[in-house]
């Protein structure tokens, strides 16, 4: 396993935000919130996925920008914000344009406003449950093609985004790779979301020992995608350490790396495993 940067400790900031169909006050709603987790004490912030548009596929292509190509309005604020407010921030996601392909793709900032990484969505949201929900993200958006882990001045961070979640062989890479927290921007709806948004980001802790963080926008009853909110911060032990209702609110935690290593070494499950009977390939 990749050796754990030095433990310390971590004040971070989820902020579940309202989600308007106007992408400018979108932008403002986010860097406002940035700078009120920033004067709260919070060294890392942490947006939803899609804070800046409506999470439609009509939406997607619409509101998409080109990251790589110096056309995003949502980047250039989000990373303005950042080295304004000194914070590290995992910014969500947005709809990213990339020539003729639409990603669902999230960029964490440095505390100087630096882009340090950009995760393409992996696995996409691809469901039908009768009399629940019905989406199929796959109809506009494309699959990334990597998986994402980068070191910041708040921690080894494992970046995923929502169905990404459902997938824990992901998440045992990213702690192979010394990941101390998984950040989940993500927005699990009324039908997934009471059974499941909070089993996965305890069964993710619990699994790797380590800390997970799931972001997701505010519950808006107007939208046709009805967000479940409660976003929320597990520890290695797969304690809440905070947690909200699915309105427009801030979530909280002090993260104690140290707790990393003092789970793994009372329950050393990843010295434990029978390696000679299965493992897991990190292909990229």
């Amino acid at each position: 396993m990749t050796p754990t940067p030095e433990p310390k400790k971590v004040k971070i900031a989820l902020c579940q935000l309202a989600t308007t169909a106007n992408k400018d006050e979108n932008i403002k709603t986010a860097t406002s919130a940035i700078k009120e987790a920033a004067a709260a004490g919070a060294s890392l912030v942490v947006l939803p996925e899609m804070w800046n548009c409506p999470y439609s596929n009509d939406s997607f292509p619409t509101y998409a920008e080109d990251i790589d190509g110096g056309a995003s309005p949502s980047a250039d604020a989000l990373a303005a914000a950042a080295a304004a407010n000194a914070v590290t921030l995992v910014g969500g996601s947005i709809p990213e344009r990339s020539e003729d392909r639409l990603y669902n793709t999230c960029l964490v900032f440095s505390r100087e406003g630096a882009l340090l990484a950009k995760h393409r969505k992996v696995h996409l949201f691809d469901i039908d449950i009768p009399g629940g929900v019905t989406f199929k993200e796959s109809d506009t958006l494309t699959a990334g093609e990597a998986i994402t882990v980068v070191d910041t001045e708040a921690g080894r961070l494992g970046i995923a985004i929502c169905y990404d979640i459902r997938f824990p062989e992901l998440a045992q890479i990213y702690a192979q790779r010394g990941a101390q927290l998984i950040v989940y921007p993500g927005a699990f709806n009324t039908t997934t979301g009471p059974e499941h948004w909070e089993l996965l980001q305890r069964a993710r802790a619990v699994d790797n020992q380590l800390f997970v963080a799931a972001c997701s926008p505010a519950r808006n009853p107007k939208a046709s995608y009805q967000a479940w909110g409660h976003s929320t911060v597990v520890s290695p032990w797969g304690k809440i350490l905070g947690t909200t209702d699915e309105t427009p609110s801030f979530v909280y935690a002090e993260l104690d790396y140290a707790e990393i290593e003092t789970r793994r070494r009372n329950m050393p499950i990843t010295q434990q495993k029978r390696y000679d009977m299965y493992s897991l390939v990190d292909k990229t």
